[in-house]
Formats: C-alpha cells, structure tokens, sequence
C-alpha cells in the first residue's frame, strides 16, 4: 500500500514525497534539503538538533542487519561512497564487516537512511505502518520496533527506542532470572540428590559400622584366647630357658675339656714341627753342602777348559794336516801339481756344520742376505727372506738349537712369513750394519758356549773368530738347506 515518507525531526521539513509501488522514492521530486526552511524555537531563534540516542545492543545490529539487507537493492548513485564496497560483500559479511561504516553513513547522512527507510518499511509491511504512525502493537517484537523506529523516526521515536530498550533490558533481565531460577533449580536437584546418596551412603556405613563391631567381638574373643596361648608359651619358653641354662653349663664344661685335649694337641704339634724344622735344616745343610760341592766342581771344569782354550789360543785353521801334506809333495820334481780339489774346505762343508750344531747348547748366527744372494738370488729380496726363514725352521726342528736370522734394514720389513718355531728374525737399525749386529749377538753369549756364524764375509769371519765364535761359509749353510 502507499506510504508517506515519515517524519524525521533531524531532517529539514520538505514536502511529503510519493513512493512507488516497491518502496523507491522518486529522484525527480525530491526537493533540494537546502531549500527547507530552518526550524526555529518560539523567540525565532535556530533549535540545535538532538543528539542520536544510545541504542541498546541488539538494536543496533537489526539495524545494521536490516540496512546490510537493502543495500544491494539500491541503485549505486544512491549509496554513499563508503558503502559501495560493503554493498559487495557476501550477505553474512556484509552486516558483520560494514557494521561501522553503517552505522556512522546512516547518523550522518539523513537522505541515506529516509532511502534505506522506504525499503525496510516497504518490506516490513503492516508493522511498517504501525511504526510510521507511532504506534507500536504490544505483540510485536520490541528490537524491530526500535529498529524501525530508528530509522523512520516518527513523532515520538525516541519514546519508542526507549520503551524497546527497557523491554529488551527487561527481557534480558528475565532471561538471567529465568537462568538464576534454572540454576536455583538445578541446585535443588542435585541437593536432593546428594541427600539421598548421602542417606544411602549412611546407611551403608551403618551396616558397615554394625559389621565392623561383629568382627571386632571376633578379634576380642580370639584376642582372649591369644593370650592365654601367649601365657602357655612362656611357661614353656621359660623352662626350655632353664633346660637350655642347664645344657649350657654341661657345653661349657665339655668346651672346657674339649680346649685342655686342644691344647695337648697343640703342644704336641710344636714339638713336633720343631723336631721337623731341625729335620729339615739338617736336610737343607746337607742339600747345600751337595749343591756347594756340585758348583765347585763344575765351574772347576768350566774355567779350566776356560784356561786351556786360552792358554792354547788355537785359531780354526784353512787347512787339514793332509793339505799340508799335499803341498810337500807338490814341492818334489816330476810330482803333479796341486789342483784346486786339494785344499781343505772346512768352512764351506756341511758336515762341519752339523758337528757343531751337534754341541749342547749352539747358538746359529745366519748373516740374511749373504746367504740368499749367495744362493737364490735371482729371486726378489721377499722371496729369498721367505725361502731362508723357511729352511732355517726345519734346522731348528731338527736340531733344538738357537737360530738367529740377521738382515740389513732400518726397518722391519712387510711381508714376512711368521717366524718358526726356534728361529729369531732380526733387522739392523738405521746407522748399523748386519755384519756390526752380528757381532753384538756374538759378545753377547757367554764364553764357552757354541755360536756358529754362517756368514761368507770375510771381515764378519774375522770379526766373529776373535769373540770364540765359528765361522762358516754360506755355502756349508745352502748345501745344508738343500740336502734337508
């Protein structure tokens, strides 16, 4: 139906405007708000405008919800420039986002909310016209009819904003009584109900209570019994005391003599570990007047062979007395003469090297390389240590003897097979010679003992010879290792 446009008391009085059959004010007619006479107070002088009313809460966002709500049906020369953009949103963030800017276009801008007004009155309906009229129908919610009262702002508006706003605060009042009378409520019920458990609870605990005094006339009647038990257990444990005092004195007594045969045994022992130490005192006197005798004896033999090797100072010699003969012969007209075959060859003979490794204790001094180069040297240094230490393995086997293997080196060479049994694998240090180490092996034994060098060097022959040790040649050695 036709509405008027309502009245407003913030904007300038204009003449009534026309609407639609949709609610859209016509542009055209509308006159220019400068054009409206002031109003003015009875002694002619200019009214100052209201202040805008302090809305309630809910209030305020139906109206920021009703405005978000018909900003999209107005045409975009109608909307203020701020809203343009929140006309855009999404109808749930239009009123949720814009509500600001809303709220601050529709106090503002009188003309923005009249063209707002028309649309949610059109939409509002007879509720619409009851507002416009400033009526408000008591069935009526009192949040729509403020909101509408602020916007259309009839003659006595404010009333209505008012008289919704104490509605809505007596609602809301209501609403915390109502809950406070839920609450009341509730905790009346659960008082109840804790009463009840609690008179549950305490008849449990009187059938417990009359349970606990059954079992304690129990526990006193087996408390009674328990101690007589108790005053009949020490009757018995104080005449096994006496008993026990009684088996005591007869112990002691038997301890008594038990220690006096102990002591006799004692004595008897002494007497006899002291007729056992003179025993073995006397043994261990005749044992070391034996032993005494036995030293004397053999280092007499020692020394005095001692002696006689030095006092004879015989040197091994080149020759066999048959080699001298030889040459005697040689000597005589028409005789043939000597060949090469005819010379001794002691030191190069291997049987000359099994008599003396036969001699108790020998010691073999193989000067390394001297040998293997003599004998197999067309083999890698690896090859001829490996072949030799080998060889030397099977003569220790056989003999028992020491053998000791020296090679020159400043360090322990790689690639060595593991050393027999028997046999000593050593390498002379940096600054020192093979021929040096096998001299300090050689003063180093003990004089008198065997210690045969296998070495065809003759400075190491002479060498060795002046400390008492033999000297071979390393053919003797190979032959030897060829023949095993």
């Amino acid at each position: 139906m036709p509405l008027t446009e309502p009245f407003d008391d913030h904007l300038p009085q204009e003449d009534p405007v026309a609407l639609d059959g949709v609610g859209n004010p016509d542009d055209n007619v509308v006159n220019d708000p400068s054009d409206a006479p002031e109003s003015t107070t009875d002694d002619g002088a200019a009214a100052e405008p209201e202040p805008e009313p302090t809305l309630p809460e809910p209030v305020r966002q139906r109206i920021v919800t009703l405005t978000a709500a018909v900003l999209p049906t107005l045409p975009t020369d109608e909307v203020p420039v701020p809203l343009r953009r929140v006309a855009k949103f999404a109808p749930n963030r239009r009123a949720r986002l814009g509500a600001p800017v809303i709220a601050a276009q529709l106090t503002a801008d009188p003309l923005f909310r009249q063209r707002v007004t028309a649309r949610v009155l059109a939409d509002a309906g007879d509720l619409g016209a009851a507002v416009v009229e400033g009526t408000a129908p008591a069935a009526a919610d009192p949040v729509e009819v403020a909101a509408l009262a602020y916007l259309a702002r009839p003659r006595g508006w404010r009333e209505l904003i008012d008289a919704s706003g104490a509605a809505v605060r007596a609602e809301a009042d209501s609403a915390v009584v109502a809950e406070l009378v839920r609450e009341a409520e509730q905790r009346a019920t659960r008082a109840e109900h804790d009463r009840a458990v609690a008179r549950v609870e305490a008849d449990k605990l009187r059938d417990e209570l009359a349970r606990v005094r059954e079992e304690l006339g129990q526990l006193r009647e087996e408390s009674r019994q328990l101690a007589r038990t108790l005053r009949e257990t020490q009757a018995r444990e104080r005449k096994a005391t006496e008993m026990l005092a009684t088996e005591r004195g007869r112990a002691a007594r038997a301890s008594a003599d038990v220690d006096a045969e102990l002591r006799r045994a004692r004595a008897r022992l002494a007497e006899a570990e002291a007729a056992a130490g003179v025993a073995r005192a006397s043994a261990k006197e005749a044992r070391s007047v034996d032993d005494a005798r036995l030293w004397l004896l053999l280092e007499t033999i020692g020394q005095a062979a001692v002696g006689l090797r030095r006092e004879l100072a015989l040197d091994p010699v080149d020759k066999l007395p048959a080699d001298f003969v030889a040459d005697a012969f040689a000597e005589q007209p028409g005789s043939a003469p000597a060949g090469p075959a005819t010379r001794a060859r002691d030191t190069d003979d291997p049987a000359r090297l099994d008599q003396l490794l036969a001699l108790p204790r020998a010691h073999l001094v193989v000067d390394g390389y001297n040998v293997t180069k003599r004998g197999f040297g067309e083999m890698s240094l690896e090859q001829q240590r490996k072949r030799l230490i080998t060889g030397l393995g099977g003569i220790a086997a056989q003999t028992g003897d020491e053998v000791t293997v020296v090679f020159d080196g400043a360090e322990r060479m790689h690639g060595l097979p593991p050393a027999p049994r028997g046999v000593r694998v050593l390498f002379s240090r940096k600054g020192e010679t093979a021929d040096e180490l096998i001299r300090r092996l050689v003063r180093a034994e003990p004089a008198g003992r065997p210690v045969v060098v296998v070495s065809s060097d003759r400075e190491v022959a002479d060498g060795v010879r002046r400390h008492g040790a033999y000297p071979l040649g390393a053919d003797s050695l190979l032959r030897r290792l060829a023949r095993s």
